[in-house]
């Protein structure tokens, strides 16, 4: 199959659209700046559904669903939400369209104009909030634990498949408590949840740390991200967790009577990650030769694909191939066998690098004989023959294999592009050259992190959890500093 990718050295951005589009993972539409998930893309989302799910769960999370539209009233109860999402609504002013009397097609009715304008939902605070007031009246309610997997609306002016787009899709978890310290807790459980996803299922290395005032989310005291260093040098912001204290439920006015039977406002948290987890995927691990998907989230983990020159030959290898998939399936597996007659085993072993398959099996008229299969990993595309009373076992293993070396890969390339930098000169020639994440002292004002995003594009994507403290100047203006931060240019 014709596979052409630009290539990652030669244009990084557009090697990551071709891989996008023709790994068959997702397509622009004919929706201005939203985009199509294929099937093939959409299967890998719902393994990331799914695990994530599993742990929301397992931390005392439930699932629930808020409506996709929003009262514009709802938003100007908390000054700095609306603020931040003025920009980026989309406004319903209309419920009707009717036929145009002058004959120029399908109008909008101004007849039928709302009493008061919806808004499609940004982010969720405002609706749920309003609506926990009715859920919320004593200690005895809370916590309340609740996430909603959903689609969003940004109205985005630039847009780039899965990074960023008009409409996404995405979790987002909102939570109340009673105690300001319960709130706290749950954000870094949760934020040690989302790291502990990106590295054991995604096989990506990422870096706690708190978002800079400027960087904050519209309404919260503190928020909390995952950074994450793609292959081209720049960071992706690949979750948050938001320690909101107790700015919505006064918005909403929303109390509750504690254990002494005092009144008090409510502790509240909201977090997510989105669709942009699919496009961290893609950038973090891909080659020239198309995706790398880690074993945990590749929807197929192995592919046996037949080689034969006539139906007999491809009889006794699909009883020998359907036995390998059943025992394979067997363990938890998941196996497919194509044994299409409309594509050649080449065009075939090409579909499947490019499309990250972990795992190829081979089986020919020599195999049958032998009573071989020939093995081949996709993130080294790397062969070997195996016997087929071993190959159970082997694939078994070897995903083991697989899921470590991405993520010790990627771990590796994260170590490689951190730098420690006290000169600023050094600093830009960094940023420019082949970026990564630049370890530097900062004065702590908004306006020399202003001043830095200004004239190198740079921007602070964190203060690490757990930042060792260390006197410095900051990099810019020379004035005292008692620890570093990380730099790095962003998606």
């Amino acid at each position: 199959m014709s596979k052409v990718l630009t290539g990652r050295k030669e244009n990084y951005a557009q090697w990551y659209n071709d891989l996008v589009i023709k790994a068959d993972l997702a397509e622009n539409s004919s929706v201005r700046g939203c985009m199509v998930i294929k099937p093939n893309g959409y299967a890998i989302w719902e393994k990331i559904q799914a695990e994530l799910d599993k742990m929301f769960k397992a931390t005392g999370h439930s699932n629930a669903y808020f409506p996709l539209f929003i009262p514009k009233s709802f938003f100007s109860r908390e000054a700095s939400h609306v603020e931040e999402f003025a920009k980026e609504c989309a406004v319903v002013t209309h419920y009707r369209l009717k036929k145009d009397p002058e004959g120029k097609g399908i109008i909008v009715d101004p007849d039928a104009k709302l009493e008061e304008e919806l808004i499609i939902r940004p982010t969720s605070e405002t609706i749920i909030w309003n609506t926990y007031k009715n859920w919320i009246q004593s200690y005895r309610d809370l916590p309340l634990l609740i996430n909603q997997w959903a689609n969003v609306v940004r109205w985005e002016m630039r847009t780039r498949l899965f990074l960023r787009t008009t409409e996404f899709l995405w979790q987002e978890g909102h939570t109340a408590h009673a105690t300001r310290e319960e709130a706290i807790e749950e954000t870094l459980k949760i934020i040690d949840l989302y790291a502990d996803f990106a590295e054991n299922f995604m096989a990506m290395p990422v870096i706690k740390g708190t978002k800079t005032e400027s960087e904050r989310f519209a309404g919260a005291i503190e928020t909390y991200a995952i950074e994450a260093l793609m292959q081209d040098g720049k960071a992706l912001q690949s979750g948050t967790s938001h320690f909101l204290g107790q700015n919505f439920a006064k918005a909403f006015d929303v109390t509750f009577t504690d254990k002494t039977g005092k009144l008090d406002w409510v502790w509240a948290t909201s977090w997510g990650v989105s669709t942009r987890l699919m496009g961290a995927l893609v950038m973090a691990h891909s080659d020239d030769d198309g995706l790398i998907i880690p074993p945990k989230l590749a929807p197929v983990q192995v592919v046996i694909i037949p080689i034969y020159k006539n139906n007999h030959e491809l009889a006794r290898i699909t009883e020998v191939a359907n036995q390998i998939k059943s025992n394979l399936e067997s363990t938890g597996i998941s196996v497919k066998y194509d044994d299409r007659d409309t594509r050649k085993p080449g065009w075939k072993f090409a579909e499947y690098e490019l499309k990250g398959v972990p795992v190829r099996l081979a089986i020919g008229p020599r195999d049958l004989e032998n009573r071989t299969v020939e093995v081949v990993r996709r993130d080294k595309l790397s062969k070997e023959i195996i016997q087929q009373d071993k190959v159970i076992e082997h694939v078994k293993a070897l995903l083991v294999d697989i899921q470590q070396n991405i993520f010790q890969t990627a771990l590796k390339r994260k170590k490689d592009n951190t730098y420690y930098v006290d000169d600023y000169e050094e600093f830009k020639q960094i940023v420019e050259g082949d970026g990564g994440f630049i370890y530097a002292h900062w004065d702590g004002t908004s306006e020399t992190e202003l001043k830095i995003k200004e004239e190198t594009k740079a921007t602070i994507r964190c203060i690490p959890v757990n930042n060792k403290p260390e006197k410095g100047k900051c990099i810019y203006t020379g004035k005292p500093s008692t620890q570093r931060v990380i730099f790095a240019k962003a998606y």
